[in-house]
Parts: structure tokens; C-alpha cells; sequence
């Protein structure tokens, strides 16, 4: 039987005790300052008793605790390693400071409101998303292993990213041109083909002669590399995916084939030896040279010995893909063409990153014009 009971401590604070009985019919008992908090807690537990999820404030297991199996179980699940030491470094840096030594059963909705509201400001909406990510996972799992009751994380209230989304950094068409002319012969196919095909570095640097189909122009997007070089699954299912490409790269591809140096992996872009190449490699001695040697650039704000202003290269790896994006919707591609080249998960995605270069209100217009006048003369 549950029940509240008024008691004066050793201390002479009075509290009021909340008494029950748990799922197993252990007797448990929590003390509160008023009474109207000892009855929305027995109220609540009382739910969660007969609904077999309660977890007594005693038995409950704290955050780092639940963090670490967790963790424990995204490497058991197959998740790919630097996913899972994405999540341990979110986790580390920013929830165990601040809940780690916290039980599960402690921590409300409440706190970890004002937890991302502090943080708000101080990091951008994506990184803000990973830390909340972490916690509803923690949560997720928990509730799941019976050690929590419920997932306060589920419902906070998240700042919108609007502010926060900036139109993607992409070379435009001079400076792609001007940068594969500065690229070193042995790179070009690789630029190219990143600027020509949207695929991510890890795809192209996952890439194996099996997954170009020569006689039939397409390449087939199966595989990625992680930084630990590991091969893995494409992002996410929509990364697998046919990238279609012209006859010219088709006969460039023939022509570095004969060139392309053999390791066990038959990689199309591999480091000399034949292996698994670099991403900091990739950018350090092909891609930031090229840039720096075609003049596009932007200044560090420092100055050599001469007092000439030091330039470091514009554009990272992934503005690659940015650009072949813009060149799809250049060309005329619809938008759900477009999210499949690119591998996006949805077509939200492609609107979010890319929206903005698709036709605008003045182009339907003038086709509402053109109607106009083919109908009515």
C-alpha cells in the first residue's frame, strides 16, 4: 500500500515521506520539502509500478554508468568506429561534466532544459544537436535495460537552427577549372571525378575498380573508408547508389587504370604503394597545393618575414561535393534526382543544403507567361 507520512528528522526539518512498493515488492520510500511533491511523485510511480518501468532513486544506475553501456553496445551493434568515438568524445566533453555522477532516475527534464539552454549560444546547431543526440541515446538505451523509467531528454526544446544554416562554401566554375589546371597530373582523375560525381571523400577514397561498370558509364557507390581507414557501409542507405558519368571521364578512368598503382584493395585512388589513401594526405599534398598554386585562397591575417600577407587554401574537400551539387541543379536535374546523386537520406535534406539554387518564383513566372500566351495568344 502506498502512502505519504509526515516526519521530523534528527535535524528537526520536517519532510513528507512518500512509502510504496516497487514492481519486485521491495519496500521504497523518498522523502520531499512539501506535500504536494510527494504526491505527483507516488502518483507517477505508482503508474509506472503497475506499467512494469519504475526504478527506484536506490537503484537507479548514474549517467556515466549508462553512458558507458551505451557506448558499449554501439560497438557491439557494429557501429563504425569513428561514429562511436564521435559519440564517446560528445559525451566526454560535455555531458559526463556536468551529469556524469548523476543517476538516471535524478536527472529530470527540467535540468537537462537548462543544460542545452546554457549551452546554447556557445556552439553551433549542429554540434548542440549531437550533445542533446547523446543524451536521448543514453536515455533510449536505458529505459530499454530497464534502468530508467523514462527519457526526460525526449522532449526539451531544441533552439532553431535556422539562424545558424549558411549557404554551403563552393568553388565556382573558374575555380574548379583553374584548380584541376594546378593539380598534379597524377591527382586530376580524383578531382575530377569529385567534382563531376558529388561523392564524399570517404566514398572516393573506398572506391574499387569492381565499382566502375567502363562498358556501361556508371559508377556504383558501395563502400566508404573511416579515418581509422576502415571499409564500411556508404553513410546511410540512400549512399548506395549508381552515379552515372560521360564517355571523356569514362576514357580518363581507362587511362589512369593502366597508371593506378596495385594493392590488395585494387582501390581507384590509392596512395602509391596501393593502399588505403589519407584523408589529411588527400588535402595536405594534392588538394591545398592545387588551390595555392591556382590563386584561390584567402588570407591567414599573418604576414612572412617580408611582411607578406600568408595565403592558405579556400576550399576543403567537401566543398567539392557542394559544388557538383550545384552543377546537378545547374543542369536541370529535378530535386529528387539530385538528392539520389548526392545520397542524401531525404529530399528535406537536399532542400536544406541546396534550396536556394533551384529555380526561384521569377522562373515559374515566366513559365506561367509562356503558358499564358501559347493558351490565349
Amino acid at each position: 500500500m502506498a502512502t505519504i507520512r509526515k516526519r521530523e528528522l534528527p535535524s528537526g526539518k520536517i519532510v513528507w515521506q512518500a512509502d510504496y512498493r516497487d514492481g519486485g515488492g521491495k519496500r521504497r520510500h523518498k522523502q520531499f520539502s512539501k506535500k504536494g511533491d510527494a504526491d505527483a511523485f507516488l502518483l507517477t510511480a505508482r503508474g509506472q509500478v503497475r506499467a512494469g518501468t519504475h526504478v527506484a532513486d536506490s537503484a537507479s544506475i548514474t549517467v556515466d554508468k549508462a553512458a558507458k553501456l551505451w557506448l558499449a553496445q554501439a560497438e557491439k551493434n557494429g557501429r563504425e568506429r569513428a561514429t562511436v568515438a564521435r559519440y564517446k568524445s560528445t559525451y566526454e566533453l560535455y555531458v559526463k561534466p556536468r551529469f556524469g555522477a548523476t543517476k538516471l532516475a535524478a536527472l529530470s527534464a527540467p535540468a537537462i532544459q537548462t543544460f542545452i539552454d546554457d549551452l546554447t549560444g556557445t556552439m553551433s546547431a549542429s554540434s548542440l544537436a549531437k550533445v542533446h543526440g547523446a543524451l536521448t541515446s543514453i536515455f533510449k538505451h536505458a529505459v530499454s535495460r530497464g534502468h530508467a523509467a523514462v527519457n526526460p531528454a525526449r522532449d526539451i526544446q531544441m533552439p532553431s537552427a535556422t539562424r545558424d544554416k549558411r549557404r554551403p562554401e563552393m568553388p565556382t566554375k573558374d575555380e574548379l577549372r583553374a584548380i584541376l589546371k594546378h593539380t598534379a597530373a597524377r591527382w586530376i582523375p580524383f578531382i575530377r571525378i569529385a567534382i563531376l560525381t558529388g561523392m564524399r571523400a570517404s566514398e572516393l577514397r573506398g572506391l574499387q575498380w569492381r565499382d566502375v561498370a567502363i562498358e556501361s558509364g556508371v559508377i556504383h557507390v558501395r563502400r566508404r573508408v573511416d579515418r581509422y581507414n576502415e571499409f564500411g557501409p556508404p553513410k546511410s542507405d540512400a549512399g548506395t547508389r549508381d552515379i552515372p558519368i560521360s564517355d571523356s571521364t569514362v576514357a580518363m578512368l581507362k587511362a589512369w587504370r593502366k597508371e593506378c598503382p596495385k594493392g590488395e584493395h585494387d582501390l581507384v585512388f590509392p596512395n602509391g604503394e596501393g593502399n588505403i589513401e589519407g584523408h589529411a594526405n588527400l588535402l595536405h599534398r594534392v588538394f591545398w597545393p592545387a588551390q595555392i598554386a591556382a590563386g584561390v585562397t584567402v588570407s591567414t591575417g599573418v604576414k612572412d618575414e617580408d611582411g607578406k600577407p600568408i595565403l592558405d587554401a579556400k576550399y576543403s574537400l567537401h566543398a567539392l561535393r557542394h559544388a557538383a551539387a550545384a552543377l546537378f541543379i545547374e543542369q536541370g536535374f529535378p530535386p529528387k534526382k539530385v538528392q539520389s546523386l548526392m545520397g542524401h537520406a531525404s529530399l528535406a535534406m537536399t532542400y536544406d543544403v541546396y534550396g536556394y539554387l533551384f529555380k526561384t518564383e521569377d522562373d515559374d513566372r515566366a513559365k506561367i507567361a509562356e503558358m499564358e500566351t501559347a493558351l490565349l495568344g
